[in-house]
C-alpha cells in the first residue's frame, strides 16, 4: 500500500511531498499529524491553518547555516515555506497553496527539517 493511501505507513520524515489537491486536513487530521511533529503547532487565525514554529540559534551564522538547509529540504521536496530570519531566530510557517491550507506535504516538511541536526 502506497503512503498516498496510507499516510501513517511510514514516518512523516521519511514521506516526500506529493502534489495536492481537494481540501485541506481536518481539524482531526492536523492533530494526529502533529503527534509526530510536537514541536509545532498550528495557527488557525489563517484560513485553513499554518503551521509554524521559531527556532532559536546562538548567532547569525547559525541561523542562516539553518536556512540554508531548510531550503534544500524545500528544494528537495518542491514546498516551500514562509520563512522570517533575524539575528539568531528563524521561524517557518507551512502551509499548501493547492488546498488553501494544511495538507500531509506541511507537516512531512516540518519533520523533515525537524530531523537537520541542529
Amino acid at each position: 500500500m502506497s503512503t498516498t493511501q496510507n499516510p501513517s505507513a511510514l514516518p512523516l520524515a521519511q514521506q516526500r511531498c506529493e502534489h495536492r489537491s481537494g481540501a485541506p486536513l481536518s481539524e482531526r487530521g492536523c492533530q494526529m499529524m502533529l503527534t509526530q511533529v510536537p514541536d509545532w503547532a498550528v495557527d488557525d487565525s489563517v484560513p485553513g491553518g499554518v503551521l509554524h514554529r521559531t527556532f532559536a540559534f546562538k548567532d547569525f551564522h547559525a541561523t542562516m547555516a539553518f536556512v540554508n538547509a531548510v531550503a534544500w529540504v524545500a528544494h528537495q521536496q518542491d514546498h516551500h515555506p514562509d520563512l522570517t530570519a533575524s539575528y539568531n531566530r528563524c521561524t517557518l510557517r507551512w502551509s499548501t497553496h493547492s488546498v488553501a491550507g494544511l495538507s500531509l506535504n506541511d507537516f512531512i516538511c516540518a519533520a523533515r527539517v525537524d530531523a537537520l541536526s541542529l
